[in-house]
């Protein structure tokens, strides 16, 4: 790729950026789109619709972006939890990573590129027709003494990364604990979930899990609440819902028909009472429904069990309860809120089987995403392009065509493809057996990272070389050689993915380009109330993904291609102040796993330090300097052991907190004198929505009352 291309690419994506923002400047004050740019600003009451017009409303104001800059940590944790702090601080961690890289990438090492001739030869009087591979580590020469500065920048930005991931995991942890001290005492913290409960003939799920409780955990056993099998009755649930907005629409909108002809003979009938009847038929079913669900039949053999201290929980937690491991097998129970109900995987076998299918479903996913990425690899070399499809072999020859077919076109192509991975990978977790959202955001988040990493980076890289070096593939004994000689080959496609999957996508998140459409498509055809929408919470297994495939990008290139971390930094920076500004106006939290999310993070960075580290012993081999190959050895296995040693340090307090901490905050507790009104909401804290009362009116006029009371239902 030439310099000129990259400038191209930079250029066009420039461009979109500063349309999103000045389109977002200007939209975001208009009121039909406060739904869109300010949802949990409506939700709180904090900004109320304007209906009069103003001229200020057309004119672009980089207001926002002074609020986003000055929103401390503090405030984030408060108004958004520890969750989204976490998120901010990979953001913030990663820029101080690649500034620390860039100082060397740049000031350093990318001068020592250029000074080499192994390709090509630098012509600073038309620096845009130079190629970029004078800017990586391939344009030295073998054997060059300059290859030591490479090798001083690997153990320089290991050392550096190693000490910061080690800072972050202490400081997080900390925040953790910190976090547990200062909240309300929560149902989670004195609850456990028990699965696999065994039930003895002629008695209920219930009585063997009071029966049991009582005879082992006498002394902190509380209460328990058995899970039911409720699909059905949630599914009414909602279709008493739907109607109820039909019917309070109609009635508070009177230029709305009140009429319409219905049946084979179009008997004209009124609206109002013709949803009514519905509503009428939907709860006698519900009841119906309820009634059976209340019975011991329709139990599934898991119940929440609750405790009276948060020790008493964590000792149940922690032991096994039974001579078979497969009975009585306990887990933490989520946020009340939290729990994902639709799915409860009855038995142990269930719950391993569906891991085995999204197992095979992923992988053949993987196998299926391979194809755009081989087209992809195409569009990046014009001669085989040329060779697939002669008949462009004209249009080909336009400077500023090819420019965008190899710069623009093949980025952009592998991101409208991956916009379908995380919804994907969430549905597939959903499946898995994960009794709480939180749970399947995680292991969506995972499944997400490593789809990336392994389609974008591993099958782009591979599949260069399936094009031009076959035989070297093929050979097992040349596989460490042919990844070094292979990734800096890739340098120019992912210099160009940062900018445009990296810039893009973060301008697209701060414009909400999608529910924007959504926004405008549903509006003339809507049936709700203006009060009647959902503040959305941030897809954490969509962007933490991104930002951490970004930092391999970083990491992996900083010393083969280090022209790669300014438009790295860039993008680091834009997704600082855009999503700060998204937590402060659009994105409310749902659940908190507080900071579940950071040894997804840890992970991923060692992953990406060892990958950097095995491609320099392969890539100083490939260059004749056996003594830097030879040093750069212990740096994996270093890198191993100082992982090793955080997850030995560090882990155990994200899976569970320590008796030191629990047993501290029991004493707190002890002279509060609302822990008693506590208890007794903890009874009820874990009973599934759908069979708590529903209250529906009695006649059309008593319609303009909530459909189900407040009083009785808590989501």
């Amino acid at each position: 790729m030439l310099v000129s291309a990259l400038l191209t690419s930079v250029g066009i994506n420039s461009g979109l950026c500063v349309l999103f923002f000045t389109l977002y400047s200007i939209l975001r004050k208009q009121p039909t789109n406060y739904e869109v740019y300010i949802p949990r600003l409506i939700a709180e009451g904090s900004s109320k619709r304007r209906s009069h017009f103003n001229l200020e409303r057309l004119i672009p104001s980089p207001g926002w972006v002074k609020r986003a800059w000055k929103l401390s940590e503090e405030d984030l944790l408060s108004t958004s939890g520890l969750d989204a702090v976490v998120f901010m601080r990979v953001i913030t961690f990663s820029l101080r990573v690649f500034l620390f890289a860039g100082v060397i990438g740049i000031f350093v090492l990318l001068p020592v590129n250029c000074s080499g001739d192994q390709l090509h030869d630098i012509d600073f009087a038309d620096l845009s027709n130079n190629s970029l591979d004078v800017f990586i580590i391939s344009n030295l020469s073998s054997g060059s003494k300059r290859l030591w500065a490479h090798f001083s920048a690997v153990y320089l930005v290991t050392a550096f990364v190693c000490y910061l991931l080690y800072y972050e995991y202490k400081c997080i942890t900390g925040k953790r604990i910190d976090f547990f001290h200062s909240t309300k005492p929560q149902p989670h913290q004195f609850t456990i979930l028990v699965r696999s409960i065994p039930v003895s003939a002629g008695s209920s799920v219930s009585e063997s899990v009071e029966r049991f409780f009582m005879e082992y955990h006498p002394s902190t056993y509380l209460s328990h609440m058995v899970v039911h099998r409720s699909s059905k009755l949630q599914s009414l649930i909602k279709d008493a819902k739907k109607l109820y907005k039909r019917i309070t629409h109609l009635q508070s909108e009177p230029n709305q028909p009140q009429y319409r002809h219905v049946g084979f003979f179009r008997h004209r009938v009124d609206l109002v009472d013709h949803y009514g009847k519905k509503l009428e038929d939907i709860e006698e079913n519900m009841r119906l429904e309820r009634s059976e669900v209340s019975l011991a039949t329709q139990e599934v053999r898991a119940a929440f069990v609750s405790f009276k201290s948060r020790y008493g929980a964590a000792v149940a937690f922690h032991m096994k309860q039974s001579i078979n491991p497969t009975e009585w097998v306990t887990e933490l129970a989520p946020e009340p809120n939290d729990v994902y109900w639709p799915f409860f995987s009855s038995s142990f076998m269930r719950r391993w089987l569906s891991k085995i299918v999204v197992i095979v479903a992923c992988i053949l996913l993987t196998i299926l995403f391979l194809i755009p990425v081989l087209v992809v690899q195409g569009l990046t070399n014009l001669n085989q392009l040329e060779i697939w499809f002669p008949f462009l072999k004209s249009i080909l020859t336009i400077t500023f065509v090819s420019q965008v077919i190899t710069g623009y076109l093949p980025s952009l192509i592998l991101q409208l493809f991956l916009k379908i991975v995380p919804p994907i990978m969430e549905f597939l977790s959903s499946i898995q057996g994960y009794i709480c959202h939180s749970d399947i955001e995680k292991s969506a988040c995972n499944k997400v990272l490593w789809f990336t990493i392994w389609n974008i980076f591993f099958a782009t890289v591979f599949s260069g070389s399936v094009l031009y070096q076959v035989s070297i593939f093929l050979d097992p004994k040349h596989i460490p050689a042919k990844l070094a000689s292979a990734v800096p080959a890739q340098a120019s496609f992912f210099i160009a993915y940062v900018v445009t999957s990296g810039w893009t996508s973060t301008s697209s998140e701060l414009f909400r380009i999608i529910p924007l459409i959504w926004s405008l498509i549903q509006k003339p055809f809507s049936c709700c109330s203006d009060e009647e929408f959902e503040v959305p919470s941030i897809p954490y297994h969509r962007d933490i993904p991104r930002i951490l495939f970004f930092g391999l990008l970083g990491i992996t290139y900083f010393f083969l291609a280090p022209l790669i971390l300014p438009f790295l930094l860039v993008y680091l920076c834009l997704a600082y102040i855009i999503y700060r500004n998204q937590f402060l106006n659009v994105y409310a939290p749902k659940y908190e796993t507080a900071g579940k999310f950071w040894p997804i993070v840890h992970n991923s960075m060692i992953f990406s330090l060892v990958l950097m580290q095995a491609i320099a012993i392969g890539l100083f081999t490939l260059k004749k300097l056996p003594l830097a190959s030879t040093l750069i050895f212990p740096l994996p296995v270093l890198t191993l052991l100082f992982n090793e040693y955080c997850r030995k340090r560090f882990l155990p307090n994200f899976i569970a907190y320590p008796a030191e901490v629990l047993i501290k905050r029991d004493r707190e507790d002890r002279n509060d004198p609302k822990m008693a009104e506590f208890y007794d909401n903890l009874v009820a804290a874990y009973q599934d929505p759908a069979l708590l009362p529903i209250q529906f009116s009695a006649n059309s006029d008593s319609l303009n009352s909530p459909l189900i009371s407040a009083a009785q239902v808590r989501h």
